[in-house]
């Protein structure tokens, strides 16, 4: 067992799969000798030289097509884009092309490749670089989509991923790559599509994923002095998404609030409610409530930005008001 941060448990997991696979290779924009624009993967270059780690040019479209066809033809590749914020700009590739390539070759070909990208609020990066990126991608069939929150989780899910036939997308919250934790680099990796009750409770169960995870527990911990006990749920994926956890603990508290750092309109909390309403309405005792950011742009502003971004005092909010309600 060692500590360290999410940022070095990024790095491990990379180095581990790369000694591990000699096909496993590895590019993006400023990752070889500058070691990343967040410092996230230094040391990988001198250790496993020019011809497995390489710069490319700020091109989106251009590192995804690449990493696809790299993919196709025998290799494992891991691609860096730097912020979540421009896969848009790769979206035809990743979904059209990515997404699909295994299904339209009559699974002929597979398509190992693992995509992460650096994503969220909370740094003071403006609009354009403080997304949430889940949502966007969750609506395509053929992609597994990763959210961890953690050092180990990020260490365990990362490596499931590289080992993964089909393409897995690994959402890096850039506010948690400080975030220390105990790692275990002897485990096996993690499971793609398994959520974590992280804090066991009785009075209601909150889902959460990455920077709003860990705000959940805060509340929790507020929340606990007055005897509430929320059942807090990490997520950990959400394609695919381990939905009997959450039915099963909704089962036993009776009640669900979601937390997502993301708009309301169109959000992945959507897609849970719709899962409980459908699967599990008979075990709730009162409305399903969701916290989320306002219908807004992200400010460059630390204040405008802490004032939409979900945090622990607008959650212990939710749960009191949910608890009320019958």
């Amino acid at each position: 067992m060692r500590r360290m941060t999410y940022r070095q448990a990024v790095t491990e997991a990379i180095a581990a799969e790369m000694r591990r696979d000699d096909s496993v290779v590895f590019f993006g924009e400023d990752v070889a000798k500058p070691g990343g624009v967040f410092k996230v993967t230094p040391g990988i270059y001198e250790e496993f030289g020019p011809v497995r780690v390489r710069d490319t040019p700020i091109s989106e479209q251009a590192i995804i097509g690449t990493a696809l066809g790299a993919a196709i033809t025998g290799l494992r590749p891991i691609a860096e884009l730097m912020f979540a914020d421009f896969i848009p700009v790769a979206m035809d590739q990743i979904v059209n092309q990515v997404a699909k390539y295994r299904f339209m070759s009559g699974g002929q070909f597979t398509v190992p490749l693992t995509i992460r990208a650096s994503q969220g609020g909370g740094g003071g990066f403006g609009t354009q670089h403080s997304q949430c990126a889940e949502s966007w991608l969750m609506n395509f069939p053929g992609l597994k989509l990763a959210v961890p929150a953690t050092p180990a989780d990020m260490y365990g899910l990362l490596r499931a991923a590289i080992r993964d036939d089909d393409p897995v997308i690994v959402l890096e919250h850039k506010s948690l790559y400080n975030l220390v934790g105990d790692v275990d680099l002897e485990a096996a990796p993690g499971e793609l599509g398994k959520a974590e009750i992280v804090r066991p409770g009785q009075d209601l169960t909150l889902v959460a994923t990455q920077q709003m995870l860990h705000r959940a527990l805060e509340a929790a911990e507020s929340l606990a002095e007055d005897g509430i006990s929320p059942e807090v749920i990490d997520l950990r994926t959400l394609v695919p998404l381990d939905g009997e956890t959450i039915l099963r603990s909704v089962q036993g508290t009776s009640r669900l609030l979601i937390v997502e750092e993301a708009p309301r309109l169109g959000g992945w909390g959507a897609n849970v409610a719709a899962l409980v309403a459908d699967e599990g309405l008979f075990h709730l005792d009162a409305p399903i409530k969701r916290v989320n950011m306002e219908n807004a742009l992200i400010a460059y502003s630390p204040a405008l930005e802490d004032e939409i971004i979900p945090n622990a005092r607008k959650i212990e909010e939710a749960v009191r008001q949910l608890l009320s309600e019958t």
